[in-house]
C-alpha cells in the first residue's frame, strides 16, 4: 500500500502543481472542472444514485460551472451559499445518526453535493484570480493542518471528536493543527511584512479555515459511512478517489475565498 501511495503521488503531484500553479483563465478552470466533475461522479455513488444518475449527475455539475463561467456573479453567490451549507453541515456531523432521515435518501445527498463540489470550483477560480499566493496559502492551511493533527492525533489523542462519524479523528489532533496553522500564519505575516492589523486578521482567517477544512473531511466521512464505502472511489491507487483527497479543501477554498475577497482587502 505504502509503494501505491508514493508512486501514485509522485505521478500525481506534478500534474496538480502545474495544473494548479501553471495555468490562469479558461484553462485553470477548465482544468478545476474537470477535478469537480470527477468528484462529482464519486459523490453520485457516495449517494446512491442508479447507474443512469452516475452519469447525469456529474454532466449536470459540468454544465452548471459552464453556466457559471459565463455569469461571474455567480461565482460570489456560490461563495455565500457554502457559507450556508457548512453551517449546516456542522450540525448534521456532531448529531449524527438522530438527524441521518433528513438527508438519507439519494436526491437529498446529491443535492447535498452540488452544495459541497459547484462553491469549491468557485472558490478555487476566485482565489486564482487574486493571486497564486492565496491559492497556495488556503492549501497549505489545509495540509499543514492534516499533518499536526495527524502526529498529535497519534501521539496524544484521547477525546474523540466525532466519535459517531470518525472514530480516528480527536480534539487534540484538532488542537495540534490549529498549532500548525498558526505557525503558518505567523511565517506568512513575516514574509508579507504585514500591519498589525493585517497579520491579526490573517491570523483568525486562518483559524476558521483550519476548523471548516476539519468539518469538510467530517462531513465526506459522514457521506461515506452512511453508503459504507471506506474510499469514495479507486481512481488514485492507494489513495483512494479524488473525492477523499480534496474534501477538506471543498468546505476550506470557498470559505476562504469568501473571507478574503470582504476581509482580506489590505493583504491582497
Amino acid at each position: 500500500m505504502l509503494k501505491q501511495r508514493l508512486l501514485t503521488a509522485i505521478i500525481l503531484a506534478p500534474l496538480a502543481l502545474t495544473g494548479l500553479f501553471a495555468l490562469e483563465g479558461t484553462a485553470f478552470a477548465l482544468f478545476t472542472g474537470a477535478v469537480i466533475c470527477v468528484a462529482a461522479w464519486e459523490w453520485s455513488r457516495l449517494s446512491g444514485l442508479p447507474k443512469a444518475g452516475q452519469i447525469i449527475y456529474p454532466v449536470a455539475v459540468g454544465l452548471a460551472l459552464l453556466g457559471a463561467w459565463r455569469q461571474p456573479h455567480l461565482l460570489n453567490q456560490a461563495l455565500w451559499a457554502a457559507a450556508f451549507f457548512w453551517s449546516f453541515a456542522l450540525l448534521l456531523v456532531f448529531t449524527y445518526p438522530k438527524t441521518v432521515h433528513w438527508w438519507r435518501c439519494p436526491s437529498r445527498r446529491a443535492l447535498m453535493g452540488l452544495f459541497v463540489l459547484l462553491p469549491a470550483w468557485s472558490g478555487f477560480v476566485l482565489l486564482r484570480d487574486l493571486g497564486a499566493f492565496w491559492l497556495l496559502y488556503v492549501l497549505l492551511i489545509a495540509w499543514v493542518a492534516d499533518i499536526f493533527a495527524y502526529f498529535t492525533g497519534r501521539a496524544l489523542g484521547k477525546h474523540k471528536l466525532a466519535p459517531a462519524v470518525s472514530p480516528g479523528k480527536s480534539w487534540e489532533g484538532v488542537a495540534g493543527g490549529l498549532v500548525g496553522t498558526i505557525l503558518l500564519s505567523l511565517a506568512t505575516s513575516i514574509y508579507l511584512d504585514l500591519a498589525a492589523l493585517h497579520s491579526l486578521i490573517l491570523l483568525l482567517t486562518t483559524l476558521v479555515i483550519t476548523a471548516i477544512s476539519v468539518l469538510g473531511d467530517l462531513t465526506e466521512s459522514l457521506i461515506k459511512r452512511e453508503s459504507g464505502m471506506k474510499d469514495s472511489s479507486n481512481l488514485l491507487p492507494g489513495h483512494g478517489g479524488f473525492m477523499d483527497r480534496i474534501d477538506s479543501l471543498t468546505s476550506a477554498v470557498p470559505i476562504f475565498a469568501l473571507l478574503m475577497i470582504y476581509l482580506g482587502g489590505g493583504m491582497l
